[in-house]
Formats: structure tokens, sequence, C-alpha cells
């Protein structure tokens, strides 16, 4: 990344505009970070899980200035990536957690930091979107994570680079395949390759009446590439999220137990947040990929395990800092700041 300068102090025009419960004691010589996001609209999301939110918090509490955007407001002009930004101040309140100001048309390259928050569905628009960001990239912005690596790394298939790490697992369009598979294991999990929070996710047992057209409607007879998955039994006890910060776990995760009657864990499908101490075989998994991650720019990264097996590495935008930063008293999002702060001073 190309070298950038950055002044010392804190606008106090924008510090006039933050609650003081929101700000920490900053040296004199703070880093001075102007820092844009990328996001679904802030005005929907739900501030007790909002991973994003707990990032700008955290942001803001450093006196960095704060630029929110939305996919729409990203725009090439002869080959520069600009955005049309409006600056952001946050709070930890459900009743009222944002302000945006007035709306400016800039170029990216203004901006130290690009967080790219945008969730899933991971499909055209959202790859597009990432070499608008790539642009921003080779102007010198650190974008987090990598518009390369957000490409390269599909959460889904991305797991086949750590075959020692995963359960048995099929990726493929044909449903003789899948069949060979469900003789195989007996019962499996299908899902497709560019969804999030559970959607679409099925549970197949040899049998099954509904097995045919399930295989249909995933694959759409034959013309999309699904995953096939052993059915892990230890789903009862959580779908783990282990939280990488720049190739490093956190030493907990959030088990994420399937609600009654339910085979999916996840929170967006009725699953319960319960914080565990990571397990060495989840250390391990972790060992495993978080070099991998942090060589390609992936500066926060979401593991997902059962049991003993990774299934899916989340690099779009990982959730579950506020709940474990609720469970264990953590500020995970400051820890995430520092690595920024340290990828930019470096």
């Amino acid at each position: 990344m190309p070298a950038r300068a950055f002044g010392s102090g804190i606008d106090p025009r924008y510090l006039e505009a933050i609650p003081v419960y929101h700000l920490r004691e900053l040296p004199e010589n703070a880093m001075t970070v102007k820092l844009g996001v990328v996001m679904d609209p802030i005005s929907e999301i739900t501030v007790k899980k909002d991973s994003s939110l707990a990032m700008l918090l955290a942001a803001q509490a450093r006196g960095w200035s704060l630029e929110y955007m939305e996919l729409n407001d990203l725009f090439f002009r002869d080959g520069i990536c600009h955005g049309r930004m409006r600056p952001v101040v946050v709070r930890d309140d459900p009743a009222d957690w944002f302000d945006l100001g007035d709306a400016e048309t800039r170029p990216l390259s203004e901006l130290d930091v690009v967080l790219m928050r945008k969730d899933p569905p991971f499909d055209m628009e959202y790859i597009y979107a990432t070499y608008l960001l790539e642009r921003a990239e080779q102007a010198g912005v650190l974008v987090v994570n990598k518009p390369q690596s957000l490409r390269d790394a599909n959460e889904k298939m991305y797991t086949a680079w750590f075959p020692q790490c995963c359960p048995p697992t099929v990726v493929t369009r044909e449903m003789s395949r899948l069949y060979e598979f469900l003789n195989v294991e007996k019962e499996i999990i299908v899902k497709p390759l560019d969804g999030m929070g559970g959607v679409s996710i099925f549970r197949v047992t040899e049998g099954e009446a509904n097995t045919n057209v399930i295989f249909e409607t995933m694959t759409r007879h034959e013309s999309r590439f699904i995953m096939a998955q052993r059915f892990l039994p230890e789903i009862r006890d959580g779908d783990k999220r282990v939280l990488l910060i720049n190739g490093e776990p956190l030493p907990y995760a959030l088990a994420r137990v399937p609600a009654e009657g339910d085979a999916r864990g996840n929170l967006a499908a009725g699953a319960t947040g319960v914080g565990v101490e990571l397990s060495e075989r989840e250390r391990w998994i972790a060992a495993e990929v978080g070099p991998v991650v942090r060589e390609k720019g992936l500066m926060f990264v979401g593991l997902d395990v059962i049991g003993e097996h990774l299934t899916e590495i989340n690099v779009t935008s990982p959730t579950c800092i506020r709940e474990l930063d609720a469970i264990y008293g953590l500020d995970i999002g400051a820890q995430l700041m520092d690595a920024i702060e340290a990828q930019l001073e470096s």
C-alpha cells in the first residue's frame, strides 16, 4: 500500500458532536484517521447485535472521523472510485443510535480506511463493488477486508483450501453426485454458496420423500453449484463462531445453539448465543487458517466450527462482536481498530 501521512490531534468540531461517554481518553498525539464504512442501511440494524456498529463506536471513541455509505453511493468516474459520503455519529442507544450529516461526493482516496461491511448475498453486484473498492485501495486506502480477497475467499468454497479441518464435503451441480454423497453419509446438509443467516439450508436424510425436489430446487435443475456436507450431530451444542483479528483468534467463541426442532446454528434463524472458551481443536483450526487469511489481507474473519470441523470461513461481514463483548466484557471493535492503526502506521 502506498505510504500515507497522518496528522496529529483531533478535529474539535467532530468531538463536539459525540457524547462524552463515547470517547475514551486520547493522547495528544493520537492518530487522526478518516474512516468510511460501506454497509446496509444503518437505520435498519439491530443495535444490540450489529458488529458494524461496534466497529464504528470503537473508531469514534478514538476521535476518528466517520463517513457512511451504502452500495448505491459508490461509483467510478474515469477510473477513480468516488463515494457519496455522509458524516455519521453513532451511539450505543437502541432508541437513537445514529445521526447523519449532509451528503458530499468525494473520491474515496480522501479516506484512510474503508470498512466493507455489506452483507451477502455474495452476488455479481457485490463483486462489482469490490472492483470499485480495489481502485480506492490502489489509490492508497486501506480496505478491510481486502477487495481481491473478498472475491477469492467465498465463504463456503474457501473451506476447500483447508480440507484437513473440514467434514466430508461435495460441491456440485449434479443431482447424481448429491445422491452418491447422501448414500454414503446417510444424513447431509445442503446449502447455497452465496447465502447467509441460514437461508435455504436443508438437512436431508437418506430415503426422505422430498429429496428430489430439494436437490432440484437447490441446484435449479442442475444449473447452479451447491455445497453438501456431512450432517454433524454436534450442532446440538452450537455452531461456534471463532473470530480472527489479523489472523489471531479471540480466546472465546459464540456457540449458536439451534432453536428446538431446527438444525441451523444461525442467530438470524432463531439460534441462541452462548459464550464458550476456545477448545484445543478450535485453536488448531485457527492456527491452520489464520496465517493464510492474514497474508490475504483478511483482517476480520469469522470461522464457523461444529464439533471438530470447520464448516465456513466468513469474510464479508462477520458478526458476533456485540454478543461476545456483552458476555465477557470485551471490546472487540477496539482490538480491530488497534490492528487497523498498526497497519496504517506500518
